[in-house]
């Protein structure tokens, strides 16, 4: 059977675009609920609240996206194009979300609305076109996880260096606990996401041109794909997981660990913080999704992920009962590491899984419908998001942490921190293994599936 090949370089570029795009996304994911709460001047149930609100109008977005890009003609291609055009307000945008202005509370709390709805639009504006990309640059279910596999290396690179940088560049551009420090260090980020998003553009080539039925039967085919609600379900716990984990990790630092705690090794001794431990996390990732592919061919998608996820449980729960020492630093560190590996692993099959998913539908029903499908996978990953931070939100309120600055946190607050860095994920990662007993689509049966589809799309 003929299969489309990728070069070398295309594959660098794919995986640009997911550079750019996580650099944002992990800020975000990790520091913007601490960047409301302790430095933009919001309550915790302000917070929480945004959070959520704001993702309803994601609901609404992520398939008008879809179904915008599945019918979008150019000499381009369908979904290619969108990385040009929205290269340049992705980057402004998240300017923005980090501006604090100088206004009443009410008028801060609708600015914080209104540039996170706006953030949130363009990233779907440029995510789920950048995604559905996936499905039409080659027909092959291995070469998809290779590519998928480049896409969460470089993502997992530039989350690192956003991570490993943001407080640093904070400090040097006015104070990491003032509001022009983080609005610097974003002008830095932005204008790098919006390179990388050109250089993505630059460097790939749309290769098949699915056909596009009626929206009407695009949706009808998506309500009856079983192997889509599945993999939602699945999708919603790997971003639960490492939000719930990422969002913890700055209030558990400055509370827990506390500030100028080093690590010594030998006559060694580095900083240890929010950040290094962050984005050491991003290294062992892509580790992981360098790991991925092969794993996955030898063992299937559905066996690799299941039993990442039960490594994770054990090693979640093992968190819990690390002692705030000089040796448990390391612990913890060592545990960053191995769990990070495994997220590393599970990120690039959940996106190869999605396009799987397509050909699934392609097969059945004659239309792919790929952006519309891949919109549900930026839809899951920002309810991911949002449910994570509003756990972590809600639970924090609900231990009695104290936002106020310089605040001794009550025994009760720093238990609440520990169990959402640990027993919290351990539960999703049990939950995600449940879901993703029952999904269908195996090695051997996607085998099959893309003999029938070479045939079809006469290649």
């Amino acid at each position: 059977m003929a299969t489309i090949k990728t070069s070398l370089v295309e594959k660098v570029g794919y995986g640009f675009g997911d550079m750019s795009s996580s650099m944002f996304w992990k800020i975000f994911s990790y520091y913007l609920p601490f960047f409301y709460s302790n430095i933009f001047g919001l309550s915790l149930s302000q917070v929480a609240l945004l959070l959520v609100v704001t993702r309803i109008w994601d609901a609404v977005t992520d398939p008008m996206m879809g179904i915008l890009a599945d019918r979008t003609e150019t000499r381009w291609g369908k979904y290619r194009p969108y990385l040009l055009l929205m290269a340049v307000p992705f980057a402004l945008s998240g300017v923005f979300l980090f501006t604090t202005p100088a206004a009443t509370p009410t008028v801060k709390l609708v600015w914080a609305y209104l540039t996170y709805i706006m953030m949130m639009t363009v990233y779907t504006g440029i995510n789920v076109p950048y995604a559905a990309m996936l499905g039409v640059v080659t027909d092959d279910s291995d070469t998809k996880t290779v590519l998928s596999s480049f896409r969460m290396f470089f993502a997992y690179g530039g989350s690192f260096i956003a991570l490993f940088a943001w407080e640093p560049l904070c400090n040097a551009l006015g104070g990491y606990l003032t509001p022009q420090g983080w609005n610097n260090a974003m002008l830095v980020v932005a204008a790098a996401c919006c390179v990388l998003f050109l250089l993505s553009f630059g460097l790939t080539r749309e290769k098949l041109h699915p056909q596009t039925a009626s929206i009407g039967s695009d949706f009808k085919s998506l309500l009856k794909n079983a192997p889509w609600w599945i993999l939602i379900g699945a999708a919603l716990c790997s971003n639960l997981f490492n939000t719930v984990r990422g969002s913890t990790t700055a209030y558990f630092f400055n509370d827990v660990i506390g500030a100028n705690v080093h690590l010594n090794l030998g006559s060694l001794s580095f900083l240890f913080y929010a950040g290094l431990f962050l984005s050491v996390g991003e290294v062992c990732n892509m580790i992981g999704v360098a790991i991925a592919s092969p794993l996955s061919m030898a063992l299937g998608k559905k066996s690799t992920y299941m039993l990442s996820f039960a490594a994770l449980i054990v090693l979640s729960i093992a968190f819990f009962f690390v002692p705030v020492t000089q040796s448990g630093f390391w612990i913890m560190l060592v545990l960053q590491i191995v769990i990070s590996l495994f997220t590393g692993i599970i990120s690039p099959l959940v996106w190869s899984m999605y396009a799987d998913v397509a050909d699934f539908a392609e097969n059945r029903d004659g239309t792919a419908s790929t952006g519309l499908i891949f919109s549900s996978a930026s839809m899951a990953q920002k309810f991911g998001g949002a449910f994570g931070g509003y756990a972590v939100m809600a639970m924090l309120g609900a231990f009695g942490y104290n936002t106020a600055a310089g605040a001794v946190q009550t025994p009760e607050a720093i238990q609440g921190l520990k169990i959402l860095m640990s027993w919290i994920p351990a539960a999703v990662s049990a939950l995600a293994i449940i879901i993703v007993f029952f999904y269908p689509l195996t090695k051997k049966r996607m085998e099959k599936i893309e003999e029938e589809l070479a045939i079809k799309r006469n290649l």
